[in-house]
Formats: C-alpha cells, sequence, structure tokens
C-alpha cells in the first residue's frame, strides 16, 4: 500500500442484521479495518456467506454500517449517493443489460445518465465495443450475444463512464472455464491501463490470483484472516503455496 491516504477505507466497520421475533441479531461483519489504495486491483474472496456482498454493499453505497465508518474518496457513500454518479461503476455477476436496448444502446446507459451529448456518448460506446473485441456487434440485442458477450457489454458500459473506481461482484461466475479466464485477463488489462482502483468479489481461488495484485480472504463473519500482496514477479510455485494456505483458511 502507498503512504498516500486510501481512496476506500473501512474503519472498525460492523454490521448485522436484526432477526424477526427475539432472535439475536445476525452480523453479518465485525469490526472490519480495511484500506484499498489508488491503482489497486483487490481481490475480496471468501466462502459463500462470509459477509464479501455485505461488504461490496457497504463500499458501493447501498447499505451504511451498523457501526464504524466507511469513506470512498474521502466521503460518505451512502450519505453521498449522488456524489459519485461518474466516478464509481459497477459490474454485476448478471450483465443487467436492457433486452430492448441494443449493445451501444445498452453502454451507452450511464453516459445518459451523466447528460453526456449524443454524439460523444456514442464515440465513447463505439469505443470501448471495439476494445472489448465486440466491432460488428454493436447494433446486436442481448438476445442475440453470448453470456460472454453480454457480459463483455456490461463491462464496456462500466469503463465508459470513466468512473475511477470499479466494483465487480463476481462477474464471471456464471460463464465457462475458458470465457471467463479471457475475460479476467482482459479486465486485469484495462484497468492497469487506465489507471483505475477496483474491487473484485469472488468466492474462486484460481480467480483471485488471476485478478488480484492483492487477495483478502474473509472468514466468518467478514474478518479478514489473511492479506496478501501479489506481484508480476510471483512466481508460479509461489502461487500454489499461496494457494495451499487460502485452501486451509477456508477449509478451517
Amino acid at each position: 500500500m502507498s503512504a498516500a491516504a486510501p481512496i476506500i477505507s473501512l474503519k472498525q466497520v460492523s454490521k448485522s442484521f436484526n432477526k424477526s421475533g427475539t432472535a439475536p441479531a445476525y452480523i453479518a461483519v465485525d469490526r472490519l479495518d480495511l484500506q484499498v489504495g489508488q491503482g489497486q486491483l483487490l481481490a475480496l474472496l471468501g466462502k459463500s456467506g462470509c459477509g464479501k456482498s455485505t461488504i461490496f454493499n457497504m463500499i458501493a453505497g447501498l447499505s451504511e454500517p451498523s457501526s464504524g465508518t466507511v469513506t470512498v474518496d474521502g466521503r460518505n457513500p451512502f450519505r453521498e449517493f449522488d456524489a459519485f454518479r461518474g466516478k464509481m461503476a459497477i459490474v454485476f455477476q448478471s450483465d443487467r443489460l436492457l433486452p430492448w436496448r441494443t449493445a451501444v444502446q445498452n453502454v451507452e446507459l450511464g453516459l445518459e445518465m451523466l447528460d453526456m451529448p449524443a454524439t460523444p456518448r456514442k464515440e465513447a460506446a463505439m469505443h470501448w465495443l471495439a476494445r472489448l473485441g465486440l466491432r460488428g456487434h454493436e447494433n446486436d440485442y442481448p438476445h442475440a450475444l453470448s453470456g460472454g458477450m453480454r457480459q463483455r457489454v456490461s463491462i464496456a458500459r462500466a469503463f465508459a463512464t470513466d468512473a475511477n473506481i470499479l466494483l465487480c461482484d463476481e462477474p464471471f461466475s456464471a460463464l465457462d472455464e475458458m470465457t471467463g479466464r479471457t475475460l479476467r485477463a482482459e479486465f486485469v488489462r484495462l484497468v492497469k491501463e487506465n489507471g483505475k482502483t477496483a474491487v473484485f468479489v469472488t468466492h474462486s481461488i484460481n480467480e483471485a490470483l488471476e485478478i488480484g495484485d492483492r487477495i483478502v480472504v474473509l472468514k466468518r463473519p467478514a474478518t479478514i484472516a489473511i492479506d496478501l500482496p501479489l506481484t508480476a514477479a510471483t512466481m508460479l510455485a509461489e502461487k500454489q503455496a499461496i494457494r495451499n494456505q487460502i485452501q486451509d483458511i477456508l477449509a478451517a
């Protein structure tokens, strides 16, 4: 982590959900401290139900912590949600394309919400579709695209807004292995080439190793079990040792 202030910060964050009746509250996140530096690609890894999505939702401003503080670029994402228009983009597990809009029109959607004029809006959408290998499919509707192609459109939509922060909630989990691997490599390349900061939620160890330059492994309720930096120089043998270490943590 650089000496600069983190762009995403969670300090002593807890999140609980009240159950019906007299049952005690369910604690999803327990006094979590987590900072993400500018330009970092963080893979947030853990088993289903460990609190990954709860953390994701708090960073995205979709939910407020029960205690502690969440800040993104120095602001409270829940209370200042509108301040993040065009500054934070989300790629969900499903592509969430509008079926009545073509690929280019779906990519334009975020730019429309930012009130970008029609000509530069379409130029930006066409540019990102081309960058993601969809030249010639701009006018196709979602039903005519494969699952991988639809997810490329959703990634293009996120990058087209030029948001500095990208939040990804298991966006490739429904794809076949080869398509998922190709899209992961493209995603990492685009994040690094464009200087973005990304938080990538996953339950796959292999995906975390392919995506992240840092892996945070969570245990339930969401607390950090291990925080591992990765570099381009991390060798195959080291990655296997890291994989074994993570497997032991998740199996506990």
